[in-house]
């Protein structure tokens, strides 16, 4: 049990997300705090941290996880809307188009 505890409760320090998310730590505290001048880079879904002193915090390394896993789940489907796109323009064009038994025309 405390094992399985120890393992769910790792504390990333800002060097350690940025490792993991490939942000700066800018990007990293845009995205916890709105700015109305730059309103794209407020993200309200990514985890907050937590004290753990007087100056220093750390992230919920689960949290970080999952976080990642919503980044990676939002942008797949639009890159196959991107693909889908990109092929009723191509066809319009007069480009090559293939029926639903492969045969290219």
């Amino acid at each position: 049990m405390a094992a399985q505890l120890h393992a769910a409760l790792t504390i990333l320090r800002r060097k350690q997300v940025e490792a993991r998310t490939r942000l700066s730590r800018s990007a990293i505290y845009a995205k916890m705090r709105p700015n109305p001048k730059r309103p794209g880079d407020y993200d309200p879904s990514f985890p907050k941290p937590i004290s753990l002193g007087a100056r220093a915090v750390g992230w919920i390394e689960h949290e970080i996880d999952a976080w990642l896993v919503a980044q990676i789940e939002k942008s797949r489907p639009q890159a196959h809307e991107a693909e889908q796109t990109f092929d009723t323009k191509k066809a319009r064009r007069g480009g090559k188009r293939t029926d639903e038994v492969g045969v290219t025309r």
